[in-house]
């Protein structure tokens, strides 16, 4: 063989195996080495394909989300039923929301106060305790921000609502506003109103309204004492009489207000609660310890 075609062999040889390494080059870089194996074209070291992977590129999703087309969605018979019992996360973060409007807008809020009493009433006597606080929170914001003489007539009806939960969230609530009316606005309120369902809550079957009665009597009993004394002219530094003598003056005042007002049971249950509680502050003692305020904020 002549050296002309031996230097075209080797040339030839040379190309190849130039190719044959920058193949074997792009193949490593685009293969990834599992286990620390060199790159080789074996089955057992391809990467392992994802059931859940999506083809496209994009990561997989909850296999668990079931998604409807838009054009196979249908229409709700009853929107207002399907959406009766949100997710408790939705609700607690509403019943916020709530509170935070009561505090931002007070008194304007009053007009569209009716759909949300109902809501708030029951969400607080629910058994989830984060649902329940936060509903309390949005009792406690609408009581403090919104006036008493506006919010107090929107609340009445539920005295006599059929839930007794219902009716006991709203007995705390009537009770907790009715101290911001003031002298003044408990009379323009009208006192024999107010002393008449203080009388209906004691005998409610829920201690929790049962309570807020008692605190509501105790209230008028001082607000109707101090209006009479106003009245009357009387001052602290009046002519002293016996203590025992002062009290048993506007007890019977008291007495006297409530028999004209109620019914003889109605009178009897009222002035069993005052005077119980009266006589207990005149001795320092009282026979029957009065129950411990209620722990629910409103």
């Amino acid at each position: 063989m002549s050296d002309s075609a031996l230097k075209d062999l080797n040339l030839a040889q040379s190309a190849e195996l130039e190719k044959t390494k920058d193949s074997s080059a792009k193949s490593c870089i685009t293969k990834p080495v599992l286990n620390g194996n060199k790159c080789n074209n074996t089955e057992e070291n391809a990467p392992p394909v994802l059931p859940d992977a999506v083809t496209n590129g994009c990561e997989a999703g909850n296999a668990d989300v079931e998604y409807i087309d838009s054009e196979s969605l249908t229409d709700l018979e009853d929107a207002g039923a399907t959406l009766s019992n949100p997710r408790s996360a939705v609700c607690k973060t509403a019943l916020m929301t709530c509170a935070d409007i009561f505090k931002a807008y007070g008194d304007l809020m009053v007009d569209s106060i009716d759909p949300l009493l109902v809501q708030l009433f029951l969400k607080s006597s629910q058994d989830k305790r984060f649902v329940c606080e936060a509903a309390e929170a949005a009792l406690i914001s609408m009581t403090s921000w919104i006036a008493p003489s506006a919010l107090l007539p929107k609340m009445q009806p539920y005295l006599k609502n059929r839930n007794p939960r219902i009716r006991a969230k709203a007995s705390m609530c009537f009770s907790k506003s009715v101290p911001r009316l003031g002298v003044e606005g408990i009379k323009e309120y009208g006192m024999d109103k107010l002393v008449q369902i203080a009388a209906t809550q004691l005998s409610d079957q829920l201690p929790e309204s049962r309570e807020a009665a008692r605190k509501l009597a105790l209230e008028l009993q001082a607000f109707y004492e101090k209006s009479q004394a106003s009245s009357s002219g009387e001052v602290d530094d009046a002519p002293a009489t016996s203590p025992d003598a002062d009290a048993d003056a506007g007890a019977e005042s008291w007495e006297a207000f409530c028999q004209s007002k109620l019914s003889p049971l109605s009178a009897q249950a009222i002035l069993r609660v005052t005077s119980t509680t009266k006589e207990g502050v005149a001795v320092g003692v009282t026979s029957t310890p009065p129950k411990e305020g209620v722990t629910v904020g409103c």
